[in-house]
């Protein structure tokens, strides 16, 4: 037997034994009712908030959540891409060059029988929901839910002026301009509609005897930056900030980089070279509106928790998918090993804790499974490659992970306190290119210095930790 396809079994017995757990419910499991999650991922959302330190983004609703709770500083998605990432976190098991590659990725493709973390969830008692982007794909891992997952119907991408559908239809590739911001109320684009219907669904749980578990999954500030125009106008567009290395690193390999093909696929974006300085002052302009409009909806849903009574019993997570450059390097999009791309957001709120306390330990997004787990007193289930890190919750300062993983298809990322150190292997497991960055003297990872002879062994080290982890990650 294979060990994939015994850790397969062990995933199917795990959900039996959650199923067989509801036919035969413990004593007193309505007296000591478990917390609600209220589970909201951010599509494309990097660390640009207020609540990290970035001064110029308006987001008053998300640094609430960080008085309130606790802010990760130092948290890393496994995968820089959509799909890819919201498959690992959801199923607690880190990608490989053969799994969880892709946006299009499918974690009930990528690992049959796997048992979600909504689905472990739904096992125990609790009430799953699934509106917006949870999954990359509306219908992966379905059983996960009480009901069929919840999405805006309609063009994924959500124009609401005529010429910008105009633009879409004669391009032909279905894809308009990269940006809109059309003088509309909330409810005018898909962020509106599913904090409307995330709250219809906390209204109708609230009556219910069963926990939830409910995912609010938003879209922007995805691309195509599209927010009411009122968003747009809480800035001053000349005093944006613009990104002060729009350059490739010094000795950055070839592998490091790439043509934001993503941001390419829209209307009036060049297919070749650098955006002009103009063009990529609007788009940041637009992904800033995007975090705003965002924010302002995340508000409305902790604002309807309160007014139902309903936050002092249900543990409230925050986090963006992955980072995403905004001109860093010349880049734009995620799919690379940089910072930028893998650096991302988590706020965590829960039951009896103190608020307005930061961590700088490093964590991951595999990390989010065991720990919901344990803040809603549920068994984790095995295997699971992420730490829970509750401990840290109320012990922010203690000694915690020496290192956290990405990969990006064949780019291998470990990041330490200290350093972010990628290689990117050939088909037959030799190192073809390399990349370090000290974040104590190049925190913006300016100059790669994986070739210095001073850091041969501190890269043999770094080398070895990423051939450990693969080895392990390839065993699930």
């Amino acid at each position: 037997m294979t060990q994939f396809t015994s850790t397969r079994r062990k995933f199917i017995q795990s959900a039996a034994l959650g199923a067989a757990s509801l036919a035969a419910p413990r004593l007193g499991l309505a007296a000591e009712r478990k917390p609600n999650v209220l589970f909201i991922p951010v599509d494309d959302l990097r660390p640009q908030l207020g609540c990290y330190g970035v001064e110029q983004i308006h987001s008053p609703n998300i640094d609430r959540l960080a008085s309130e709770g606790v802010l990760f500083e130092n948290t890393f998605c496994n995968v820089p891409v959509c799909g890819a990432s919201r498959a690992s976190l959801m199923t607690g098991i880190r990608p490989t060059r053969d799994r969880f590659v892709g946006f299009d990725t499918r974690a009930e493709v990528d690992l049959p029988g796997c048992l979600t973390l909504p689905h472990h969830f739904l096992n125990n008692g609790y009430y799953t929901l699934s509106n917006g982007k949870v999954f990359h794909h509306q219908d992966d891992c379905a059983s996960s839910w009480s009901e069929p997952a919840w999405r805006p119907k309609g063009a994924w991408r959500n124009y609401v002026t005529e010429e910008d559908v105009r633009l879409m239809n004669e391009q032909g590739n279905g894809r308009g301009p990269a940006y809109e911001n059309a003088d509309v109320d909330d409810g005018a684009y898909f962020d509106g509609q599913i904090a409307q219907k995330t709250i219809g669904d906390l209204r109708r749980m609230a009556k219910q005897d069963k926990p939830f578990f409910i995912a609010s999954g938003f879209l922007k500030p995805h691309l195509p930056f599209n927010a009411p125009k009122k968003y747009w106008d809480l800035y001053d567009r000349d005093a944006i900030i613009m990104a002060d290395n729009p350059f490739r690193p010094k000795d950055a390999p070839d592998a490091a980089m790439h043509n934001w093909g993503e941001l390419r696929q829209y209307y009036g974006i060049p297919q070749e070279g650098p955006l002009d300085d103009d063009t990529a002052r609007t788009l940041v302009h637009g992904y800033y509106a995007c975090v705003s409009y965002t924010d302002a909806m995340i508000g409305r849903l902790l604002d309807e928790l309160d007014a139902l009574g309903l936050r002092e019993n249900t543990v409230v997570i925050l986090w963006g998918d992955h980072g995403w450059n905004l001109r860093e390097h010349g880049l734009w999009c995620k799919h690379c090993n940089f910072e930028t791309s893998l650096h991302a957001p988590m706020l965590v709120s829960a039951p009896g804790q103190r608020g307005g306390v930061r961590t700088r330990a490093l964590t991951e997004y595999v990390d989010i499974y065991p720990s919901l787990c344990e803040l809603c007193g549920l068994d984790a289930p095995n295997p699971l490659h992420g730490r829970s890190f509750v401990p840290l919750m109320s012990d922010p300062d203690r000694e915690w992970k020496e290192a956290v993983y990405s990969r990006y298809v064949r780019g291998e990322s470990v990041r330490t306190k200290r350093f972010l150190y990628t290689e990117w292997l050939n088909n037959k497991g030799a190192i073809t290119a390399r990349m370090l960055y000290d974040h104590r003297t190049d925190p913006k990872e300016n100059v790669n210095i994986a070739a210095r002879p001073e850091n041969t062994k501190l890269v043999a080290r770094l080398s070895r930790m990423l051939a450990e982890n693969r080895k392990q990650a390839e065993e699930v």
